[in-house]
């Protein structure tokens, strides 16, 4: 795997210009594995991070694991995408997320949505603004499923295909799962 490259905090992606902005922003997705759990941390940990700002999009299923008021920063839903707008010249949530993110990263990724967004499927907030992602922008994702999900074959193909639009994958590690098998 190649690393990656990003820009440094303060200068938007994909911008040459020497005026600087305060924030680099980072859009963090999460879904409904028992991995988001570790939500609450992984915001933690990335606000520790000098001039980094984060915003948090979670699917319905994902609210199951975490608790909303551990989560300091704004966390967008599917209800927020349908309050916001009321009419033709409102703002559409996806597309500002879209516009607001220099770097999006979707951890975990379940195997359902990993299927959603391999298939072009974007039937809530986070698979519209995945759909909607400007791709000279990074997107990172880290798929996150029982092994039994992540062996079958079809996963393979699905996690290929986010590949070839041009994301990154980050690895799954190897641990005892909450369900008590040891992940591969």
């Amino acid at each position: 795997m190649e690393p990656i490259s990003l820009p440094e905090p303060g200068i938007p992606a994909g911008n040459s210009s020497s005026v600087a902005r305060e924030k680099f922003h980072v859009l963090l997705g999460v879904t409904g594995s028992v991995a988001a759990l570790k939500l609450p941390l992984l915001v933690a940990e990335l606000l520790k991070i000098p001039g980094l700002e984060v915003k948090v999009v979670t699917t319905e299923r994902a609210k199951h694991f975490y608790d909303a008021q551990e989560i300091p920063v704004t966390l967008y839903g599917d209800e927020e995408e349908w309050q916001l707008w009321k009419g033709r010249s409102d703002p559409v949530l996806h597309i500002e997320l879209r516009r607001w993110a220099d770097l999006m990263v979707v951890a975990p990724l379940d195997a359902n949505t990993l299927a959603k967004v391999a298939n072009g499927i974007c039937d809530n907030l986070l698979t519209c603004v995945i759909r909607a992602w400007d791709l000279s922008k990074p997107l990172l994702f880290c798929p996150a499923m029982n092994t039994a999900m992540w062996e079958h074959p079809i996963t393979a193909r699905h996690v290929e295909q986010l590949k070839g639009f041009g994301y990154t994958e980050i690895p799954c590690v190897v641990k005892k799962l909450v369900c008590g098998d040891e992940g591969q």
